[in-house]
């Protein structure tokens, strides 16, 4: 098991009791799991600007090829935090307006899980570091990863929320989205992994 996938059962099983103990609503849960996306973007911005070599193959902006340079690298990042951004701000008005944080142990728990994501996510970005200064990656596909992976880890809890919560769908739906998370994160890594990989065994002498 990777440092990270145990970080994200801890993380999320903190949650769950957390959740649990406080009695929180399942339409709750989506605060700590809005930190988690906030983190993951962090990360995903920082990776883009840490790149050294990548490609932009298939990759535009208004129609034109996103140049493989440090400003197409800066562009790219800058673009994907103001939209990645706004969407999170508005998610938090909407969090805001339907969960408001209210109880002092709920902001403490609250800040307990947010530690626990940073932990998780770090280690992720260390694995996928490593790999893009071995490798080659391609910027386009790194903006867009941040959403394969917070969407699905969303939905579960919004669906949980909407059929109405109680303790089984909050246990069931958390396991779920648990389940997703170790998944894409795992496949995140194996990627930016096999793909650097693939770049030293062509670049090696035969």
């Amino acid at each position: 098991m990777s440092p990270s996938t145990r970080s994200l059962l801890i993380a999320n099983a903190a949650t769950l009791v957390a959740a649990l103990v406080f009695q929180w609503p399942a339409g709750w849960l989506l605060w700590p799991y809005w930190i988690q996306s906030v983190v993951i973007g962090w990360y995903a911005r920082k990776r883009m600007l840490g790149l050294y070599r990548f490609s932009t193959d298939g990759f535009t902006s208004n129609d034109q090829p996103v140049p493989e340079n440090a400003k197409g690298k800066r562009e790219t990042a800058n673009f994907f935090t103001l939209h990645y951004g706004f969407f999170h701000f508005a998610y938090l008005i909407f969090l805001g307006a339907e969960h408001p944080l209210v109880a002092g142990w709920d902001l403490l728990a609250l800040g307990a899980c947010a530690a626990s994501f940073v932990l998780s996510q770090r280690q992720t970005y260390a694995v996928q570091h490593d790999a893009d200064l071995r490798g080659r990656p391609n910027l386009g596909t790194l903006m867009f990863t941040p959403y394969l992976r917070v969407l699905p880890m969303h939905l579960s809890i919004l669906i949980g929320a909407a059929l109405g919560g109680g303790t089984g769908l909050l246990v069931l739906f958390t396991v779920l989205k648990t389940a997703s998370d170790i998944g894409m994160d795992a496949i995140d890594r194996r990627l930016a992994e096999k793909h650097a990989d693939k770049i030293e065994a062509a670049a090696s002498p035969p």
